[in-house]
């Protein structure tokens, strides 16, 4: 594709389905003209380098997040809704996480999410720090969340490329990690359970029991907040 026909939103879009095919690593200008069909020079005519398309990548999947209407549901289920899809689009995506420790991002889309879950907070009645400091505590333990499927990812990916056997390495580590894991009472009492998966599995719907746990205790806060 000629640089004059290629436009920025093509590169940015382009950059995003490389970026969830092959991670922070795989992305590079030349797999990226191969990808649009142009050649690497030419993506240069509307980006800088490499640190500012993942910054443009990063951007655009914030658009991914449904916004809650306020004034159709309470604070409570906006701020379920908006930590579920914001933990949607970072699984969907997970070199985001990743990069989140080598790049700053910025940009209309992270904005308009920024926006609507201050509105949310301040909807249930915080003000000032107060609603920063809610809003900072949900995006924590997200991101939190999402780092395990990021790593996984990741370290697959490291596997395949080395020609090794992602599934056969993560199985052997899980035993001995569970070989471990027997020399303490209340961990072998879990490895011992015949509904245990795996010693490093968290139970089915630990998600929601955390989200609703953090919700309640900023719930509980509601009376005594401060301006």
């Amino acid at each position: 594709m000629p640089r004059d026909t290629l436009t920025r939103d093509q590169i940015v879009q382009a950059a995003v389905e490389l970026l969830d095919a092959e991670g922070l690593e795989g992305l590079n200008m030349r797999s990226l003209g191969r990808r649009l069909d142009s050649a690497a020079t030419a993506v240069y005519w509307h980006v800088k380098n490499k640190d500012d398309l993942v910054v443009l990548a990063g951007d655009r999947v914030w658009d991914e997040i449904a916004l809650p209407d306020l004034d159709a549901v309470g604070w409570r289920a906006a701020a379920a809704a908006l930590a579920t899809g914001l933990h949607a689009m970072m699984t969907g995506h997970p070199w985001l996480v990743q990069a989140f420790g080598s790049h700053l991002f910025h940009g209309p889309g992270k904005a308009r999410f920024d926006d609507r879950s201050l509105a949310v907070y301040e909807a249930a009645g915080f003000t000032g720090a107060q609603a920063d400091r809610a809003a900072a505590t949900v995006f924590t333990f997200v991101l939190g969340n999402a780092l395990g499927e990021s790593a996984m990812a990741s370290l697959t990916r490291r596997f395949s490329r080395a020609g090794g056997n992602a599934e056969e390495a993560f199985q052997k580590t899980m035993e001995q990690a569970g070989e471990v894991a027997m020399r303490f009472p209340r961990l072998r009492a879990r490895v011992e359970r015949p509904e245990a998966a795996d010693y490093a599995g968290a139970p089915d719907g630990s998600f929601e029991f955390g989200l609703h746990a953090i919700l309640d205790g900023l719930e509980a806060r509601l009376p005594t907040v401060k301006t």
